[in-house]
């Protein structure tokens, strides 16, 4: 199954997805919580109004990564208020800064050896992502791909060879990825595979061995397999992009694969699969209501140790008894919350762990499991009281048309859960869905006053193939219906002010929101579109290169320009600007790759022809999406001005 052009708001792109198609977000099953339990969660004590800035300020610490030794940590930490790379040495506590990024936080990161860390950082927003070695021990961090205009991803870190790395860049060709093997030391880039121009992605072996390439022809995709480096490569297996057969990983002897696959089912599920045979072995694990395509293994013991899945809630299910008292160990230091084991050294002895919640961002631990020893490292946001956090509540209710739809109910805490304002978010993607968790906008906006509601509508991904291909099509349409409808639903239970209602949303829900003030202005008092696109036709024509090979599914998806030319016109907003009744917020950043600023300059020119009021904010040192802390700051004050002069929030 590949997903959306737009996908989900997601900013870490250091390390290679299987198919560049998919961009993108470690117990038992938990029924959906009853409208009645979360209207309950109102009667909690009031909290005070807490500044803007603290719901979406950079955290004081972040992101640990232990050195296979286990002997250091390297982790971000703000400086010159941009998050930078540090490493501390356990024993002695001694603290280093790596990197001196101004302009832009370093994106993602991870150890290479115990004694250097590579990492990744684009331009601006641009997400043509340039990959850096640092050593630990100080000294300028080394370029190793110093190319304009060419986005790189870490395909295999090889952490048994301490003097390369395999990368793929899309150098040759903008619309696809070669495969390189970098030589740290000279920095030589040895091209080890060439992109034929269908190759969607590359996978290797537990050595390092490039066995394994994802090849389409637009809609129809193929697993090409090849036993040893020098054998060619031969398809194995081609289905249809709404069928889903992805390799997760290698066996630890290299020789079956591990896939997600819903063939002949709706819910993806886990199996074995020898591609030798070209053969489907053993389930691993299914579940009969969500998808399952997240392994986690122990690489000390070369086993698969669980799988994770989300239902209301993310959940584990444990194959190793290792693996499980590890969990239960650390679950039971932290009851009421959730646990998630993050990193651990090479011999699995030392572990970075987190605990978090719907009311707390999250707080990071190491512990030592020979000495049962738990160290506290970092608070996220110390400055945020879980007891002042409005609880997230999972929900689900009808569609117009019969669909179970499932989503999030986040209310104010101390006040009657009846006639509220009500803000409903649109997730981006739209092959994307929400989850239960803490989320800062959710608590800012109940902070304020505001009920929100976020729900996973038809084109969601997790609820399985036909709720996926429901979607298809179906922007401005079915896709909306289920947000007008989870809106209504609010209106009908009394706990929605109907004159108090508005939609945000980012990437594709910012288009939602474009949506909703177009075709639902009546319903809403106030839409904001964050990087959202206006004009379908020139979204699609603007499409970054390295999604060309995936048009033809995109025409699928979403619409086909020549085809499909009357069906866009009508749910393009920019065609019907003049319909919006609403005051209307758009903020856009100039260098974003994905939903270039013409979508957002359209419709605020369409609108503003129309005599309706537009506010617009652009930040040209951005993307798709605002990283820098000021930008943040800039864009979440103007909401906020936006949403209590239109909502009457406090």
């Amino acid at each position: 199954m590949q997903y959306g052009i737009l996908c989900v708001l997601c900013f870490s792109f250091l390390l290679a997805p299987f198919a560049s198609g998919a961009w993108g977000v470690e117990s038992e099953d938990l029924a959906p919580s009853p409208l009645s339990a979360s209207l309950s969660s109102a009667s909690l004590s009031s909290a005070p109004l807490i500044p803007m800035e603290d719901f979406f300020r950079n955290p004081d610490i972040a992101s640990f990564a232990i050195s296979p030794d286990g002997k250091k940590l390297a982790y971000k930490k703000p400086w010159e208020r941009r998050l930078n790379i540090y490493v501390r040495d356990i024993a002695s506590g001694e603290e280093r800064r790596l990197t001196s990024a101004t302009e832009r936080d370093v994106s993602g990161f991870f150890w290479k050896g115990s004694d250097r860390i590579a990492f990744a950082q684009d331009k601006g927003g641009d997400e043509n992502f340039h990959i850096f070695l640092v050593g630990i021990d100080g000294g300028e961090p080394k370029e190793l791909t110093p190319f304009d205009g060419v986005k790189t991803y870490v395909l295999d870190d090889l952490e048994e060879d301490p003097r390369h790395l395999l990368i793929s860049m899309n150098k040759n060709n903008p619309e696809v990825f070669d495969v390189y093997r970098c030589d740290l030391e000279t920095g030589e880039l040895t091209e080890i595979a060439q992109n034929p121009g269908n190759i969607t992605g590359w996978m290797t072996d537990h050595e390092g061995r490039l066995r394994v390439a994802y090849e389409t022809d637009g809609v129809n995709q193929s697993l090409l397999y090849r036993a040893t480096e020098k054998d060619p490569f031969k398809k194995l297996i081609t289905t249809s992009f709404k069928d889903d057969f992805s390799p997760l990983m290698f066996s630890y002897d290299n020789k079956l694969l591990y896939v997600a696959s819903n063939l002949d089912r709706d819910k993806t599920a886990i199996y074995t699969f020898d591609p030798d045979k070209n053969k489907t072995l053993d389930l691993i694990y299914e579940h009969p209501d969500v998808d399952v395509s997240r392994l986690i293994s122990s690489k000390k013991r070369k086993v698969i140790t669980g799988v994770v899945y989300t239902t209301d809630k993310s959940h584990y299910r444990f194959f190793d008894d290792d693996r499980k008292q590890l969990q239960d160990v650390l679950e039971a230091r932290f009851p009421g919350y959730d646990v998630a084991v993050l990193d651990m050294d090479d011999d699995e002895k030392r572990v970075i762990m987190a605990i978090y919640g719907d009311r707390m961002r999250g707080v990071y631990y190491l512990y030592d499991r020979p000495t049962d020893k738990l160290e506290k490292l970092a608070d996220l946001a110390p400055w945020l009281k879980e007891e002042q956090m409005a609880p997230m509540t999972p929900v689900e209710f009808k569609s117009r048309d019969g669909l179970t739809l499932h989503g999030y109910l986040t209310l104010p805490l101390g006040v009657e859960p009846k006639g509220l304002p009500v803000v409903t978010i649109p997730h981006g993607g739209p092959s994307a869905r929400d989850s239960w968790g803490f989320d800062s906008e959710a608590q800012f906006l109940a902070n304020r006053g505001a009920a929100v509601l976020q729900v996973n509508f038809r084109g969601s991904t997790g609820y399985g193939k036909a709720f996926w291909e429901a979607g298809f099509k179906q922007w401005g349409k079915g896709m909306q219906n289920d947000v007008t409808d989870g809106v209504q639903w609010l209106i009908d239970r009394g706990v929605a002010d109907k004159k108090r209602i508005a939609i945000y949303g980012g990437s594709y829900g910012g288009y939602s929101a474009l949506a909703g003030a177009v075709f639902t202005p009546d319903l809403y008092a106030c839409a904001v579109s964050y990087v959202g696109p206006s004009n379908i036709f020139t979204l699609l024509e603007s499409i970054p290169p390295y999604w060309e090979p995936l048009r033809d599914m995109e025409y699928e998806m979403i619409g086909d320009p020549v085809k499909d030319k009357a069906l866009l016109e009508e749910v393009s907003p920019v065609f019907h600007a003049d319909r919006i009744k609403i005051p209307l917020l758009v903020a856009q950043g100039a260098n974003d790759p994905r939903v270039k600023k013409a979508e957002s300059d359209q419709i605020v020119e369409a609108v503003k022809k129309a005599g309706k009021d537009v506010v617009y904010l652009v930040k040209d040192d951005e993307g798709h999406g605002f990283h820098n802390e000021e930008n943040r700051f800039d864009f979440y004050r103007a909401m906020e001005d936006f949403f209590r002069k239109h909502l009457a929030l406090r």
